[in-house]
């Protein structure tokens, strides 16, 4: 049985290019739930629709998700609402960012 916990540990391998910081960190995935133990739903943001490593984010995220054992079917949804922003910033990112 799979749980919500590895799915997220498993998208703290991903990292923003830009930023050097995994996308849990920086508060891009909104939720993440599974079905029938197995079968995982994820929904993420961008910091910025107009990101130019949107795709290879997405791509990213769901092969770190599918490399946990016994996964099922990965589905990543890209939302737009609400919108990202620093609030969602885990402290520790936003002391190094110097935005604090």
């Amino acid at each position: 049985m799979i749980d919500e916990k590895q799915v997220f540990e498993a998208l703290k391998n991903v990292f923003d290019p830009e930023l050097n910081f995994n996308i849990v960190d920086l508060g891009l995935v909104y939720g993440a739930q599974v079905k029938d133990g197995k079968d995982v739903f994820v929904k993420m943001t961008m910091t910025t629709p107009f990101c130019p490593y949107g795709a290879s984010l997405l791509d990213e995220s769901k092969a770190q998700v599918s490399k946990i054992t016994g996964v099922g079917k990965v589905e990543i949804e890209l939302v737009w609402e609400p919108a990202w922003g620093l609030d969602r910033v885990k402290s520790e990112v936003k002391e190094q960012l110097g935005l604090v």
